[in-house]
């Protein structure tokens, strides 16, 4: 089996450094060899190229803007009415993914309009969703990048999210059909939303491309105290031959780095395992 590959979310990871080529460094001292954001998009590009080949890390994750947050966009992919602002911020993420070497963006949906009921939008959110895709597929193989959808879960984190579950998810991919659009696991949302976490793991790992983790309910480390086990998931996901990233996007305790012990004791048994 082979071991498992973790990233240092650095827009969660880290933040005791006031900006994201810090973080970079701090991650690649922390042991990590990869690093995922949310958006880089108000640092400068070619500072974040020197930091991340300065740190050797390899940057595997970013999201498209996510349109006007003031606003209180989170995303746009889903949204009736923002389809050429989605093309637009597509654009944006793709030059930054090619400066950065990155080979998958997170394709973020969007929440549900203020004033509009789920179920009177979900078809028409739908429709627009699997056009954006379909589109987004068309750019993105062009360059080699994989697009992602993530369910984030509407429960506790954030009731107006359009796409908010993995089944959801799936049905949505199978109308796109294409085979550079994949799903992004975060266990964090699944546990909250649907839980049975081991049948979801093995039912959707043919087209999960990136997972991120968390615990439940605070969203701290994954050793912290909380609902999930996980030994138990990483030797699952390990039986099962994941070969992708797993992205560390939590809250820390405490200051990251004394947060890190987790991650520490899986790799030291890796090599004591080998």
């Amino acid at each position: 089996m082979a071991p498992l590959k973790f990233c240092a979310n650095i827009s969660w990871l880290f933040t005791e450094m006031p900006d994201f080529s810090h973080r970079i460094h701090a991650a690649a001292s922390a042991g990590f060899q990869a690093v995922e954001a949310a958006w880089l998009y108000d640092s400068d590009l070619k500072e974040l190229q020197r930091a991340t080949a300065a740190a050797g890390v390899e940057v595997v994750l970013i999201n498209t803007p996510p349109g006007d947050v003031k606003a209180g966009d989170l995303g746009l992919g889903a949204v009736p009415g923002r389809e050429a602002e989605f093309r637009q911020g597509l654009l944006l993420a793709i030059e930054y993914a090619k400066a950065l070497d990155c080979k998958r963006i997170h394709l973020m949906a969007g929440r549900i309009p203020v004033g509009s009921h789920r179920k009177a939008v979900v078809k028409e959110m739908e429709a627009i969703f699997v056009q954006n895709l379909t589109y987004a597929s068309d750019i993105l193989s062009k360059e080699g990048i994989t697009g992602l959808i993530e369910p984030i879960n509407t429960k506790i984190t954030d009731p107006r999210y359009f796409l908010d579950c993995p089944h959801q998810a799936a049905v949505i991919l199978d109308k796109v059909g294409q085979p550079n659009i994949k799903l992004q696991m975060d266990i964090f949302h699944w546990q909250i939303m649907d839980g049975n976490l081991t049948q979801n793991i093995i039912k959707y790992l043919p087209i999960i491309g990136h997972i991120q983790i968390a615990q439940v309910p605070g969203r701290n480390e994954p050793d912290s105290a909380g609902e999930l086990n996980y030994s138990y998931l990483f030797n699952t996901l390990e039986n099962y031959g994941y070969l992708g990233y797993i992205g560390c996007e939590y809250k820390p305790l405490g200051s990251t780095k004394e947060g890190l012990g987790w991650i520490k004791d899986y790799w030291t048994q890796q090599v004591m395992t080998r």
